[in-house]
């Protein structure tokens, strides 16, 4: 029987819906189409029991697949067709040059740590959410010091006042948790990292944690500005009293890897780590 494949896509990225349209007669002769959905569109029912979904934008639009289908654990084989392309590592011509043995399970999927956080306000539940990459608590409008505080199994870790702070997984290690001069981990790894966004003190400095805590933080004083961000993607107010319960979300993404490239290989690659300067004569 062949195979079932969910075709996700950014339709609002320039050319993905004609490149879709340009590829569907290929993907007719090597697996079924379960489905061809827009990348921020609800699943059809059948796209829980598909074989592969093959998603078609950039790093934000597998971010979005990782949510969407991480219950179903479908694989997923990311078609870079934004900027960067660092966690969807193929191009198109690489997709169709590796596809068939994806299909034929010869390049296995790898497990992605994903989160799960809530939001508890007067003792009601007014935000969840899965996330793939990171759970972001940033300071907004008026852009005054938020004060949080931070717990892990109901035991204090700090107190933070900054501009916010944010618990990313290994795979959300390279994004904005690096910008902020958290570190990088392995994509493996069990665990997550926990680094404040302009802290008012020298002495708080990203930690790692293992991926069995319980991370609880109480929104001491926020702004009203002030908001919890899935993923750069999916957003909700905070206000005082809020207590945002991060930890480690029963399943996680299952990302296809580019077999011709190692992780440090496309750090390198992308964003330049580890290459020395060339210093002018």
């Amino acid at each position: 029987m062949a195979k079932s494949v969910i075709i996700l896509g950014n339709m609002a990225k320039p050319l993905v819906s004609e490149k879709i349209a340009e590829l569907r007669g290929w993907f007719e002769r090597r697996c079924r189409i379960a489905a061809v959905c827009a990348a921020d569109a609800p699943l059809p029912a059948e796209a829980a029991g598909a074989d592969l979904c093959v998603v078609l934008g950039g790093d934000g639009t597998l971010l979005a697949a990782a949510r969407l289908l991480a219950d179903a654990g479908v694989p997923l084989m990311g078609v870079n067709m934004g900027k960067l392309g660092f966690l969807a590592e193929f191009n198109i011509e690489h997709m169709q040059k590796h596809f068939d043995d994806v299909l034929a399970g010869a390049v296995k999927p790898v497990d992605r740590m994903m989160l799960v956080v809530s939001v508890t306000r007067d003792g009601k539940t007014v935000f969840g959410s899965p996330a793939a990459n990171d759970v972001v608590i940033s300071a907004g409008a008026p852009f005054r010091m938020i004060d949080l505080h931070v717990a892990g199994d109901g035991k204090q870790i700090a107190q933070y006042l900054g501009d916010g702070l944010l618990i990313a997984t290994p795979t959300g290690s390279t994004g904005y948790n690096m910008s902020a001069g958290g570190p990088i981990m392995e994509p493996a790894l069990d665990a997550m990292t926990i680094t404040p966004i302009a802290p008012h003190s020298l002495t708080l400095r990203p930690i790692v944690v293992g991926s069995d805590r319980r991370i609880e933080v109480r929104a001491g004083h926020v702004n009203s500005g002030t908001a919890i961000i899935i993923d750069g993607q999916v957003t909700a107010g905070l206000s005082d009293g809020d207590m945002i319960v991060v930890g480690k979300a029963a399943r996680g993404a299952r990302i296809i890897p580019h077999p011709g490239r190692s992780f440090f290989q496309t750090l390198s690659h992308k964003l330049k780590w580890g290459i020395s300067p060339h210093h002018a004569e």
